[in-house]
């Protein structure tokens, strides 16, 4: 486990640790009134409740990866609303390396912890919602503030992140008529795997934000659809409890963040490769996290009031990126690539390109595929769209002879299926999406997921069909104008204008 409540702990500690674990379930019977939980409540003998469980996080708290302040906020008190949000409940029991439990808290003080469910009719059907837009609107109205803030925040002025989507506005189509469309095929490989269409569903973080199903939703929708999902180094379930609840034949890739700690990487690569995941991801575009505002400010837990200030500058100015983020090694380099083919024998994919030059570096390196990306526009504010920077990486590849030897993908700003069509005619095998799925998990569980994904499916195939194509592998350049796609400051038709008379959810 690389977040949370679990990490290698100093050895004196491991080994007391270790030694208590003789007397857990002596412990566990112990019943504590929350009255003596909350006499725990400082820094030098801080108690939390964790699903009626009451952990001595004394010791852990100075090396908790999130900062201490999160446990100090629920010394003496019961953390398990904030800890469901980003742990798996039995992870206690999965791993030894973590606070131990002095007791069971006494059941009539246990206070259930339910997650506010929306009235009956406080969201529309299903069948109302028409593509992927009204799905987020859905979605900020189940989410927690945090949640939210999170999951759709961009880094600085969100420049980027607005970008994204705004590139493929400043592409055409040309459609074609007089064309027999009448059976379409939508299948495509991906690495070689079979896909009902190009579309992955993106290695997105701590999904139980969105639904209490965490992954699971991604898993089954993507089953129900027949694509592929990249499961997350950093999801809100593990890679074991996500594979498990998918169709026979369904195929998985595996997201890597590398850890400052080389055997974690190797042993994550191990388990992903137990559970059946056919390539590996590597994220490179994150040896610091950007300045997620918007998730910042949200994040921000008041010191508690019987606390004093410990010193730590990142309070405040942490969020949940960073809350997750400082096991990834910022040393990782080109020259560490040989070393992970060497570990594994899945497919190397290198997610994060973001110019034409690593392109074709992750092409000398050995990779099989690269996913242009900006991280969402979560990193670098005013960096290109994945889009823009999609032709010079194909154009550098063409020059190198690479553009038939290794896959390209792009993630970012996908919302259409004319969006997935004009990223596979100027040269991707595939898109990733995430925030869509996201916002489909949010509000509907799997079923939303599966309605995103299908919607995307009929707006890709409407765009073939119109552009007089019946296969994916016939969609090609030609069928697309990019004139627009560099200047940023193009006139276009403002979109001010459709929103006067675009009313999403009459009378909802």
């Amino acid at each position: 486990v690389l977040c949370g409540f679990s990490c290698v702990l100093n050895p004196k500690r491991r080994e007391n640790h270790l030694l208590g674990r003789t007397k857990l379930s002596m412990s566990e019977s112990k019943i504590i009134p929350m009255s003596e939980v909350q006499k725990h409540n400082s820094k030098k003998d801080c108690w939390v409740v964790i699903h009626g469980k009451v952990y001595d996080m004394t010791e852990f708290a100075p090396e908790h990866p999130g900062g201490s302040h999160i446990i100090y906020t629920f010394s003496g008190k019961d953390g398990t609303r904030i800890f469901d949000t980003i742990h798996t409940p039995d992870i206690f029991d999965k791993y030894t390396d973590v606070a131990p439990c002095v007791g069971t808290l006494d059941p009539k003080d246990v206070k259930e912890t339910v997650v506010e469910e929306k009235k009956e009719g406080e969201k529309p059907p299903l069948d109302y919602l028409l593509n992927a837009f009204e799905f987020e609107q859905v979605a900020k109205s189940c989410l927690s503030a945090p949640a939210y803030a999170y999951i759709s925040s961009g880094s600085d002025d969100e420049v980027t992140l607005r970008e994204n989507h705004s590139a493929f506005g400043r592409i055409w189509l040309k459609p074609r008529v007089m064309v027999n469309v009448r059976d379409i095929n939508m299948e495509t490989t991906i690495l070689g795997y079979k896909s009902a269409f190009p579309v992955m569903i993106a290695p997105t973080a701590l999904a139980k934000l969105a639904h209490p199903d965490g992954e699971k939703c991604y898993c089954q929708g993507a089953g129900n659809q027949g694509i592929i999902q990249v499961v997350p180094t950093l999801g809100s379930l593990t890679v074991e409890e996500i594979t498990a609840v998918r169709k026979p034949g369904q195929i998985h890739f595996m997201q890597l963040y590398v850890n400052t700690d080389r055997k974690k990487t190797e042993k994550l690569i191990r388990r992903a490769e137990k559970c059946g995941c056919k390539a590996l991801f590597v994220t490179v575009d994150a040896p610091q996290m950007g300045r997620r505002e918007k998730d910042m400010r949200m994040k921000y837990v008041p010191q508690a009031t019987n606390q004093e200030d410990d010193g730590q500058v990142g309070n405040r100015g942490g969020g949940t990126a960073n809350y997750l983020s400082s096991f990834i090694d910022p040393s990782l380099a080109w020259s560490d690539i040989p070393s992970l083919k060497e570990t594994t024998n899945m497919d190397i994919v290198i997610k994060g390109i973001q110019c034409a030059e690593d392109a074709v570096l992750a092409f000398k390196h050995g990779a099989k595929g690269i996913v242009v990306s900006n991280h969402g526009g979560r990193q670098l504010d005013f960096s290109r769209s994945a889009i823009e920077t999609l032709p010079e990486v194909m154009e550098a590849l063409k020059k190198v002879g690479a553009e038939n030897k290794m896959e390209v993908f792009i993630d970012g700003g996908i919302r259409r299926g004319t969006d997935i069509f004009k990223a596979i005619a100027l040269g991707a095998k595939g898109v990733l999406v995430g925030r869509p799925v996201i916002y489909g998990a949010a509000g509907y569980g799997t079923a939303g997921v599966t309605k995103v994904l299908q919607l995307l499916k009929d707006e890709f195939r409407t765009a073939m069909m119109l552009c007089g194509t019946t296969r994916v592998d016939e969609i090609d350049s030609s069928m697309v104008s990019i004139k627009s796609l560099h200047h940023h400051y193009v006139a276009s038709p403002n979109p001010d204008m459709m929103n006067y008379g675009y009313e999403p959810f009459a009378k909802l």
